[in-house]
């Protein structure tokens, strides 16, 4: 019996990675001259950036100054921010899960006050329970530790929890902590593979809500 689901956050209830990818491609082909690919970005969606980086500097032998290239990509993405709408379907599959008296919690790799930020803007804050971000934890998702203390601090085991994703990474993280796991990629993790026991869904509304719950 479910009695939790837990939310990953970017690129899952908010589709901030698309717009992230665009930045990052115009700032790294602006600065630097190079022509950032999908795949290489999808290295770090779920994780961290270093990830990214790590891979430019070894593979490609162009150094890069991280510092500098967060702040700026920070600045270009908050002027665009506004664009930023909730995934179409998800607030709907929130609210049948809170209605149904299921504990809710988001486990995110990004930073609380990034998280709180947009689930207040949304106004969809007030159904999470539990909210864990890369501040409670050591390491992130592909680790298991934030869906692991979110669990713990929920009360409920793994198996009677479902973690909802949109990554590769992230939902490696999910099965590790043993929960069930279920995946609507968005535009940029679409073509990634997941791991075989992760439910991929095109949609939010194609989930069978009342199967995953049973």
């Amino acid at each position: 019996m479910i009695k939790a689901v837990i939310f990953d956050f970017d690129g899952t209830i908010v589709d901030t990675e698309s717009l992230w990818f665009e930045v990052f491609k115009d700032v790294l082909s602006k600065d630097y001259g190079f022509e950032l690919k999908l795949e290489e970005f999808a290295k770090c969606i779920g994780t961290t950036d270093d990830i990214l980086f790590d891979y430019i500097d070894c593979t490609h032998g162009i150094s890069i100054n991280r510092n500098a290239v967060k702040e700026k990509t920070e600045q270009v993405f908050h002027s665009q921010r506004d664009i930023l709408t909730l995934r179409e379907g998800v607030q709907e599959l929130i609210e049948k899960f809170a209605e149904q008296g299921l504990k809710l919690g988001v486990a995110s790799s990004s930073g609380r006050e990034w998280v709180l930020h947009y689930l207040k803007e949304f106004g969809i804050e007030s159904h999470f329970q539990i909210i864990k971000t890369k501040e409670d934890v050591e390491k992130v998702k592909p680790d298991p530790a934030l869906y692991i203390k979110a669990l713990e601090e929920m009360g409920v085991k793994p198996e009677e929890a479902i973690a909802i994703e949109d990554s590769a990474n992230g939902s490696i993280a999910a099965i590790m902590a043993g929960m069930h796991c279920a995946a609507v990629p968005n535009d940029v993790t679409d073509f990634l593979t997941f791991h075989e026991k992760v439910l991929r869904y095109k949609a939010f509304s194609e989930i069978p809500f009342e199967e995953l719950v049973k």
